[in-house]
């Protein structure tokens, strides 16, 4: 493995704001915000809208949205409706 190719690696902090949690790990990202953690070391800390905290995938909330009526354009479109398929 060749030496000096990769960035560094060190500890920092993921703040999920939706979930209000936050998350100590490895990372080679660049933030010029910091923060106190746990341990009482300072590390920089990143602002994430989501992360598996609030994700709806992970939390088991997922639901299925129909903002536009798109359902009910395309059944119109095509003379038919979900329960008719032919």
């Amino acid at each position: 493995m060749r030496t000096d190719i990769h960035p560094a690696s060190r500890p920092v902090v993921f703040r999920d704001r939706a979930a209000d949690t936050a998350f100590l790990t490895r990372s080679t990202a660049e933030s010029t915000k910091t923060i106190v953690w746990e341990d009482a070391a300072v590390y920089p800390v990143i602002d994430v809208e989501i992360s598996s905290a609030s994700h709806p995938f992970h939390t088991g909330t997922s639901r299925v949205l129909d903002t536009a009526g798109r359902v009910e354009r395309f059944e119109r479109r095509y003379n038919r409706t979900a329960t008719s398929r032919t």
